[in-house]
């Protein structure tokens, strides 16, 4: 066991390797589809050509697909060789220290195409690089969320180091979402005319800035110190199938795979909602996107009172389904007769609500089903259980953001918007499934 508990400031400090990834990530979800494949009122050139695979998958979608058939292999294999490393400082921080500049480059570049009109080229190019992004961040991710269920010992524990996370994801969101506002003060007080270059200033400054948060960790936790865990001696196919075949584990990660490709959807069409469903402006998603977080912070000390009084099981399963009829109802943005501002943030703050409940409460879940596994089996796979978590969220991402460029097709402009819908409609029914999946769920 830790010699001592985790302090509040350790806490902290690994929070924020967390808020560096999560920025990453969400400005994938945020900016990748309007980046290449902007509506046509957005002041710029569509970047790859909207041809589609069997007249269903555009090439935008299966890029992002492809990416996440590469994470398959990756993701087991790095969490495989992070439990069975043998280091002076830890089976995880030499990983997540090496993993942290590639990630930023490699963001940075998934948004430098080849050239700067429909090209092919942009294709081949983005599909590369994106791979190499994800298996820079993949690198760093397990391994980081591996260290959970040591540094949190206790169901309580891990409650509350979840709820720093949860703040610290969501965090993330927001500054992610801010990439509009921030492309907007590049192109007013830097005089950059290029809607493209104000958007690629913006997100190599959000990359650089996660990364510094990336770091943070590497000098708040001494794994030594705070961790007990041993390295595993399990072959990787044994504990690949135990993983793959327990069922808790299972139930939960169909749920937590939804909620994601739900998420990813609200990120990806946020741009869309607000410029072509409502006529507003950019910079009023991440308005939006922040109004969202930081209301659904209120509801923090609820959340991380509640869980320790009810079943958590029940917590997720209320939260799935209010997120999955709150989803439902973007189909009707810019028919409701009320202000588009009012509509939009009206939304934001149903979402919020549920948001976090499921921002907090799956870390502490998995957190428990590893621990609870690693005391049974006495073989501590904390990594092989995150592997498979970071596999299904980045899974559900990728759905969500497949799900929305392939809708695109059916209208993703002003007045020809069904596309954009129906986005909504696909993730709110899946969220509700999710919800009936969860009741299978049995509480560690």
């Amino acid at each position: 066991m830790p010699e001592q508990p985790l302090s509040v400031w350790r806490q902290l400090g690994y929070a924020f390797g967390m808020l560096g990834w999560s920025i990453m990530i969400n400005i994938i979800a945020v900016m990748l589809i309007y980046f290449y494949i902007p509506p046509n009122n957005s002041g710029m050139e569509q970047l790859i050509p909207q041809a589609t695979v069997f007249g269903i998958f555009t090439l935008l979608s299966l890029i992002a697909a492809s990416g996440r058939l590469f994470d398959a292999v990756t993701d087991p294999l790095i969490a495989y060789w992070s439990d069975r490393f043998h280091h002076p400082r830890g089976r995880r921080i030499p990983f997540m220290r090496a993993a942290i500049l590639p990630s930023v480059l490699f963001g940075i570049l998934v948004f430098l195409p080849l050239e700067y009109q429909e090209s092919y080229s942009n294709v081949w190019w983005l599909a590369a690089i994106q791979a190499g992004f994800y298996l820079s961040l993949t690198v760093y991710i397990i391994p980081y969320n591996a260290l959970l269920p040591e540094l949190a010992p206790g169901p309580a524990a891990k409650v509350r180091l979840s709820t720093w996370l949860s703040l610290a994801f969501v965090l993330g969101i927001i500054l992610s979402s801010q990439t509009p506002a921030m492309a907007d003060l590049i192109q007013e007080w830097g005089h950059v005319a290029n809607r493209h270059v104000a958007f690629q200033l913006a997100i190599g400054s959000l990359y650089i800035l996660g990364g510094i948060f990336m770091l943070i960790p590497l000098f708040s936790i001494d794994e030594q110190r705070d961790c007990y865990g041993q390295p595993a001696t399990i072959p990787l196919r044994e504990a690949f199938r135990h993983i793959l075949t327990h069922r808790n584990f299972l139930v939960f990660i169909v749920a937590d795979f939804s909620y994601f490709v739900s998420i990813t959807i609200i990120s990806s069409g946020m741009l869309y909602f607000v410029k072509v469903l409502l006529f507003l402006k950019e910079g009023i998603g991440g308005a939006v996107m922040g109004v969202m977080v930081l209301f659904s912070l209120l509801f923090y000390p609820l959340v991380v009172r509640l869980a320790n009084r009810v079943e958590k099981r029940k917590l997720v399963i209320w939260s799935l389904l209010s997120l999955g009829v709150v989803m439902l109802g973007i189909f009707f943005l810019g028919k409701i007769p009320l202000p588009p501002r009012v509509q939009i943030f009206g939304f934001a703050l149903l979402v919020a609500v549920p948001t976090a409940f499921l921002g907090i409460l799956p870390y502490a879940l998995i957190a428990e089903i590893a621990e609870q596994d690693g005391n049974h089996t006495g073989q501590q796979k904390e990594a092989m259980f995150f592997a498979v978590r970071n596999f299904s969220t980045k899974l559900g991402q990728t759905v969500g953001i497949m799900a929305f460029a392939i809708l695109t097709l059916l209208g993703k402009d002003p007045f020809d918007d069904l596309g954009i819908r129906l986005a909504a409609v696909f993730g709110g029914a899946l969220c509700i499934l999710a919800g009936l999946i969860f009741t299978r769920f049995e509480e560690p």
